[in-house]
Parts: structure tokens; C-alpha cells; sequence
């Protein structure tokens, strides 16, 4: 692998070295008044995540400095003394009845439009599974093995299902990380939901049964450390991509192939756009994320290499650059007008023009 095995102490940083807020309940009771936040005249430094909501307000983050709301008239500024358990963010999320949930370094919060709430972990339910399509998930900051189920009343912290590979990993590398860690967590067009874990490739939960991909490209079960799956994503065509050079044909009980002799694979493996600087010698860049904009076009995001565009037939590189030199990256990410985003990691976010990625002031 290509990518420093740091990436993965810079995801628990990012969550984890911050203030920790005040206690929850000091937290309810702050959020408790009619009005809440500052409004500020621009956003603090070293923004570092981005997420619009369904209403097209701009959420920004700060690593140690809470969240800055932006509906393109005004900047509001919220910290903990807002309720906000922590002022670090290291990621936003969305329910379908538009609730706002932040994963802080204090546990995950919920903003309905007026008051933070802090959400209380509901104890002895690690294996509680289930796939209701109001509930909405999260991983967890600790990077464990458990993910987080929220039902609208009740956090449950769920145990990712053991297997025979991540056994034999821990057996091995004893004092590494914890290969079922959870990196991202992917909804896909079936309402099926997906996680990337930190060694052991990815799996999809349907509501029955959990099924796994560890093919060599997606996972790092032979010399330790491991980059991860960090984004998944299924394209126009419905097949998923997982950080590599393949695409993934999946298939349901109902499209399996009759001459499949293997029953227990459920997808089919395809290496598909190569190495990104066109080489026919070189294997593709394992990327950090990507992201299909309006025009389905994908567009992929390795550490230090720039920005990279599939359509299907060409790949296109746009660099991101200060001073000629490439910047170190870490996401993509689509708002709901299609424009594209970047996280960096010393460089705050970066914005797609049209033409070329520039960093963003308001």
C-alpha cells in the first residue's frame, strides 16, 4: 500500500484531540435557550469538513471549534457552551425528518433546528441488528469494531459480527489496531447498508445476514497495518467501488447467476479503469475516496497525487497544488448543487470551479 499507515492516528486525532465539552447534562440545559449560537462574520481557521443539508444550509467544522452553520446570508457559530458535547466535529450526518447529527471526540449529537441533544448510549444491546429505513448509523470515534444504531429514541452500540480472517488478524498482530475498526458507513440504492473496516474489507448488512468482501485489493491481512476501506460508493450502473482498481457487480437472490458454483459469493470482481496515470504497467493508486458527480462521472481522491476523473472511457487529472507541489488530501464530497469539494489535511477545504480546485473563502 501506498498511503502512510499515519492517515489512520490522523482520523482518531481528528476526533479525539479536542476540548471535551462539558458534561451532557450541561450540555441539554445550555441548548435549552431560545436562542442559540453567535453569529460571526466568517468562518474560524483550519475548516476542515464540510456537509450541506437538505434545506441547503452549509454545516463547516473546525478540528477544535465547533460547527458554523451557513445559509449563504449568515454565519452562525456553534461550540459547547451551545450544547455541542465537544467543539471537535469529526463528522456530519443527516435523518430523513432533516435532524443534524454531529460525531464529536464526546460521543454524537443531535441538533433538530433549535437545541443540541446529547444521545444516550442504551446499554446491552450489542447485538440488537436490525435494518428499519428511519434508522440512521453512525461509526464509532473509538474505531472498536461497534457501530452505532439510532432507532429516533434509542443509541444502540452494535458489535461488528466476528470472522474467521479478523481472528486469525488479531492472532497475529496482537498489539495492532482493531481490524473490524468501522471507517465509513455507505447506504446504498436498496436501502442495504455498508461499512468499511479498517483491515478486513467491507460488508453489507440487508437485514439478514452479513455478507463480506475481503478480496486482496480491498483488504491488508498479510503484513499489519492497513489503510482501509474509507468510502464506498455505488455508480449509475449499480456496481460499488472500495478503494481499488475493481468494480464490484452485486447480486440479490433473485440475479445470481445459475452456473455460480459458489453460493456464498454474491458479487462478481472486475478490474476496470486501471492505473490512474494510464500506465498499463502500474497497478491503480488505492484511493482515499470518491464521489460520482451530476454527470455520473467518478472522481477519486488518492493521498498526494491530486484529483482524478472517470467517465467511463478517460481519466482526467486535476492537481491541487500550492507552490507546485501537490497538497496531502483526504475526502471528496458532493453538495446538493453538484459542486465538488476537498478535505485536506493542513490546508483547510478546497472547492471544484469548474475548471480547476481553489481553497475556499466565504
Amino acid at each position: 500500500m501506498n498511503i502512510p499507515t499515519v492517515i489512520f492516528f490522523l482520523n482518531i486525532l481528528t476526533l479525539l484531540t479536542s476540548c471535551k465539552g462539558q458534561t451532557t447534562t450541561q450540555s441539554e440545559n445550555a441548548a435549552n435557550s431560545t436562542s442559540i449560537g453567535d453569529t460571526v462574520n466568517e468562518l474560524g481557521k483550519d475548516i476542515e469538513l464540510v456537509y450541506q443539508d437538505k434545506k441547503d444550509n452549509y454545516w463547516f467544522a473546525c478540528r477544535n471549534d465547533g460547527v458554523y452553520k451557513y445559509d449563504e446570508k449568515k454565519i452562525i457559530h456553534f461550540t459547547a457552551k451551545d450544547g455541542l458535547t465537544s467543539n471537535s466535529i469529526g463528522e456530519i450526518r443527516e435523518d430523513k425528518s432533516g435532524n443534524i447529527y454531529f460525531i464529536t471526540g464526546n460521543g454524537i449529537c443531535q441538533f433538530n433546528g433549535k437545541t443540541f441533544r446529547a444521545l444516550k448510549e442504551k446499554s446491552g444491546v450489542d447485538n440488537d441488528w436490525k435494518l428499519n429505513p428511519n434508522d440512521i448509523w453512525f461509526k464509532s470515534s473509538e474505531y472498536d469494531g461497534f457501530v452505532y444504531r439510532f432507532d429516533g429514541e434509542n443509541l444502540l452500540k452494535l458489535k461488528v459480527p466476528k470472522i474467521k480472517p479478523g481472528e486469525e488478524y488479531i492472532s497475529k498482530y496482537p498489539n495492532y489496531a482493531n481490524p473490524y475498526a468501522i471507517f465509513c458507513v455507505y447506504t446504498d440504492s436498496k436501502e442495504n447498508i455498508w461499512f468499511g473496516t479498517a483491515t478486513l474489507g467491507a460488508f453489507r448488512y440487508n437485514g439478514k445476514s452479513f455478507d463480506w468482501i475481503i478480496e486482496d485489493d480491498v483488504t491488508e491481512l498479510h503484513d499489519g497495518p492497513a489503510n482501509g476501506v474509507r468510502s464506498i460508493l455505488e455508480d449509475k450502473n449499480g456496481d460499488f467501488w472500495f478503494n481499488s482498481a475493481y468494480r464490484y457487480t452485486i447480486y440479490d437472490t433473485n440475479s445470481m447467476p445459475n452456473n455460480q458454483q459458489d453460493k456464498s459469493i454474491f458479487y462478481k470482481r472486475t478490474k476496470s479503469i486501471g492505473s490512474l496515470d494510464g500506465s498499463k504497467n502500474n497497478d491503480f493508486t488505492e484511493y482515499l475516496s470518491v464521489t460520482k458527480d451530476n454527470n455520473n462521472n467518478l472522481w477519486f481522491v488518492p493521498y498526494d497525487t491530486g484529483v482524478w476523473k472517470y467517465d467511463g472511457i478517460k481519466i482526467t487529472h486535476y492537481p491541487v497544488q500550492i507552490n507546485s507541489k501537490e497538497i496531502k488530501l483526504f475526502s471528496i464530497y458532493k453538495d446538493n448543487k453538484g459542486t465538488l469539494w476537498l478535505r485536506t489535511h493542513e490546508y483547510g477545504l478546497w472547492k471544484f470551479n469548474g475548471e480547476t480546485f481553489e481553497q475556499f473563502r466565504i
